[in-house]
């Protein structure tokens, strides 16, 4: 991003480390708006590491979420479910 973006934009992109911050802003989807790439190589880097911190957080959050919602069903099909409040069995 740093070669991309250096030349367009030397003040907001003046060395490695704004970009390393930069960086963590985009995959954290925080996105300040305060820089963004201006080059077309920029623009479609900057699309990748947005669509990487998305793909970071969704897939593993889906798989846990469905992990979690099997493990419970089973927990319920195992336990015969009683009503707390009049103790008959509920189908």
């Amino acid at each position: 991003m740093y070669f991309a973006e250096h030349s367009a934009q030397p003040d907001h992109f003046s060395d490695i480390p704004a970009l390393m911050w930069w960086g963590i802003i985009a995959l954290t989807s925080v996105g300040y708006g305060d820089v963004s790439p201006v080059t077309v190589i920029g623009k479609i880097l900057g699309g990748m590491i947005a669509f990487l911190g998305r793909s970071l957080v969704v897939l593993p959050t889906g798989i846990i979420a469905s992990g979690f919602a099997e493990e419970v069903e089973k927990k319920l099909s195992k336990q015969q479910r009683i009503c707390h409040h009049c103790g008959e069995g509920l189908d």
